[in-house]
């Protein structure tokens, strides 16, 4: 028995893994194929961190813009609130 076979009625593996390792068995490279498959799925890893960081910035100075500005407005409130009774 092959590593494919109880690897392909196991759904957690995709059929683009699976073929590969099927390949490499048969070519006798399996260690090659295991290397291209890890490569693959590091690249992919990678990319979506990276999508997801350029997701998140955006995101994150949002908050805190919001975040300083309700501190802000809360600081100077009652300075409004003085002026407005010794003026008025």
């Amino acid at each position: 028995e092959t590593i494919a076979e109880p690897l392909s009625n196991c759904p957690i593996f995709p059929p683009m893994v699976v073929s590969m390792i099927s390949v490499g068995e048969k070519t006798g490279a399996l260690d090659q194929m295991l290397n291209k498959i890890s490569d693959y799925y590091d690249h992919e890893i990678e990319t979506t961190v990276d999508s997801l960081a350029s997701l998140i910035e955006p995101l994150l100075l949002g908050f805190l813009g919001i975040t300083i500005g309700i501190a802000v407005v809360a600081m100077y409130l009652p300075y409004f609130s003085v002026f407005e009774h010794i003026g008025g």
